[in-house]
């Protein structure tokens, strides 16, 4: 945990103990309690067997090429090494590729917070701490998808908890971690 990540916490500690609405002898009730980032959220086996296929396409596996292409859309200064350190830890064959038994594998237990709030980051491209909806569709096509501006803007929308035309964190978070529809 790097200095300023534990400056954060005591900071948030503080806040936390010394509210003035709380009885005296109360530090923190389950309301106060903040997911930390090795908190785990399930994903659905359906949404995962998409991502897979986005990245592996007509092949149905993916390579260490595949991902390096990928991380080089998105300006990964270590494409290269994080893709081989990609393959390396989910190719449990030992084939060279990853296949859709060990991406699910990787994804088995969910996904840690941590993640989430970087795949944030991805997004948000000017670090300003708000997804605009072109943000959204220089992302999408980054991954080789289509789409106007004004669906963005409707996805936008439909995230948008606030209504102030953009995508905070709590707005991104609440979207990655809710349970999905059944169609």
């Amino acid at each position: 945990m790097s200095h300023l990540s534990i400056l954060t916490f005591k900071y948030n500690l503080a806040k936390l103990r010394f509210k003035p609405d709380r009885p005296a002898g109360r530090l923190l009730s389950s309301k106060d309690r903040q997911p930390s980032d090795l908190s785990m959220y399930k994903l659905e086996d359906d949404e995962m067997r998409k991502v897979f296929k986005k990245i592996a396409g007509e092949s149905g596996r993916v390579s260490r090429g595949d991902l390096q292409a990928l991380l080089q859309r998105f300006e990964k200064a270590d494409a290269a090494g994080e893709a081989r350190q990609m393959i390396c830890a989910a190719d449990t064959n030992k084939d060279g590729y990853m296949d859709l038994e060990e991406f699910m594998e990787v994804h088995r237990n969910g996904v840690q917070l941590g993640d989430i709030r970087r795949a944030f980051f991805v997004f948000d491209r000017d670090r300003d701490g708000r997804i605009t909806a072109e943000e959204v569709m220089d992302v999408l096509l980054k991954l080789g998808e289509r789409c106007s501006i004004d669906e963005c803007r409707k996805m936008v929308k439909e995230i948008d908890r606030n209504h102030d035309g953009f995508v905070d964190m709590d707005d991104f978070m609440a979207m990655m971690t809710r349970p999905r529809k059944r169609a």
